[in-house]
């Protein structure tokens, strides 16, 4: 136990001496989201808000150590591959119309060669008319049994690195984010086995889905009605 102990402090160790290359990727993926000229379009900007963070070496040991447990040796040469979400962002919208100039964008990013896709994007949805939208961006989805709903990336710099660094983007609404918030802060690092608190979220995650799509009927039915209206050089013409 005590040889283990030191590997994983070894690769601990080895991350942050090497969190200088995480915090540059992590700074062009920021820019690339708070400066894009289409998302950030004014006067309603498609992005919110953006989070991010670099994984605290505490929490990098305790992954490490659950992954020892599934049968699975991290080290310094696959950190980067077994552990993806080494830097975390979340790209925060404030209804679901807006997701697919977002998914948009990012495609087009991948395209042009800036980054590559560790593995596809995978949406998180429980709800038909998601899922729906999803299969027409030809996004794959499944169901999680919490009823966790959310876009995930995989991305890294468009390089020939064999430990490439690795980028987790998460995209949801406002409305999933309180969800995601407070399921976080329950099952986080180490599910809950509380019946109730489980069943609980699956509600919430009800009541979140409601929100979202209200929201969508609401900035549908502003934008119906501004198609309507005559412009202004037209007015008692």
């Amino acid at each position: 136990m005590s040889e283990l102990n030191d590997h994983i402090d070894s690769v601990v160790a080895y991350y942050s001496e090497n969190q200088h290359r995480f915090q540059q990727f992590q700074a062009s993926v920021e820019t690339f989201f708070l400066r894009h000229p289409v998302l950030n379009a004014k006067p309603l900007p498609v992005i919110h808000s953006v989070k991010t963070r670099i994984k605290d070496p505490n929490h990098l040991k305790d992954k490490i150590e659950r992954k020892f447990k599934q049968g699975k040796t991290v080290t310094k040469e696959n950190l980067c591959t077994e552990i993806t979400d080494l830097i975390g962002f979340r790209v925060l919208h404030l209804y679901q119309d807006q997701f697919p100039s977002i998914h948009e964008q990012i495609m087009k990013y991948i395209g042009e060669g800036d980054w590559k896709f560790v593995e596809p994007p995978k949406a998180f949805t429980w709800d038909p008319e998601s899922k729906i939208m999803y299969d027409r961006l030809e996004i794959e989805n499944e169901v999680r049994e919490t009823f966790y709903t959310s876009v995930h990336y995989l991305v890294k710099p468009n390089n020939t690195n064999p430990n490439p660094v690795c980028c987790e983007i998460q995209v949801r609404t406002l409305f999933e984010e309180i969800w995601g918030e407070i399921d976080h802060s329950i099952n986080y690092p180490h599910p809950t086995s509380d019946i109730a608190c489980k069943e609980q979220l699956r509600v919430l995650s009800k009541l979140v889905s409601t929100g979202t799509r209200l929201a969508d009927s609401i900035f549908r039915t502003l934008n119906d009605h501004n198609c309507k209206k005559r412009p202004d050089h037209l007015v008692n013409f």
